[in-house]
């Protein structure tokens, strides 16, 4: 299997959505069934790597970003921020299908979706960092091996990277 270059938005044409399985079901269900339904309502976008030899290609890595706000007292720092809620933007999904799992296309799509956060912050969407909200005790340690998220609040499984740090990945 050859992996595409690039990662493109989800298309139930051109990918194979339903078969993906990372082995969490919450995160098979949301690819197959509410991805591109929820882009179609402008309410997310997901992107996916895929298997470029295939018709309709095997997934092999997805990520979804949204866009949020979060007020002033939930971010781990303050910069003399107003008391309003301020635009983040939100990594809700990232996840790998099990037969590509430990060969490093976590990273790659964690790269990549943080380099996509930037791209659209400077286009146009402003935003003060990114906001994830981690499913578990698993992807917990995915995220801290990078030793840019911090507890975002008091919650330990939402964490947070300010713009500015994700601009030098």
């Amino acid at each position: 299997m050859a992996l595409a270059q690039a990662f493109v938005f989800a298309d139930p044409l051109a990918h194979n959505l339903k078969a993906f399985d990372c082995g969490k079901p919450v995160m098979n269900e949301f690819l197959a069934r509410f991805a591109v339904k929820n882009m179609q309502l402008g309410l997310s976008s997901t992107w996916v790597l895929a298997d470029d030899e295939q018709e309709k290609a095997t997934v092999a890595a997805y990520y979804t970003l949204a866009s949020a706000t979060v007020f002033r007292d939930e971010i781990p720092f303050d910069h003399g921020l107003p008391g309003y809620p301020v635009p983040v933007v939100l990594l809700a999904r990232l996840a790998i299908d099990k037969q590509y799992q430990g060969q490093r296309i976590g990273e790659k799509t964690l790269v990549t979706a943080l380099r996509k956060s930037v791209e659209l912050t400077n286009t146009g969407l402003p935003t003060l960092g990114l906001v994830l909200d981690v499913l578990d005790d698993d992807a917990l340690g995915f995220y801290q091996r990078y030793e840019i998220f911090e507890p975002f609040t008091d919650d330990p499984m939402r964490l947070f990277a300010p713009m500015q740090v994700l601009a030098k990945i």
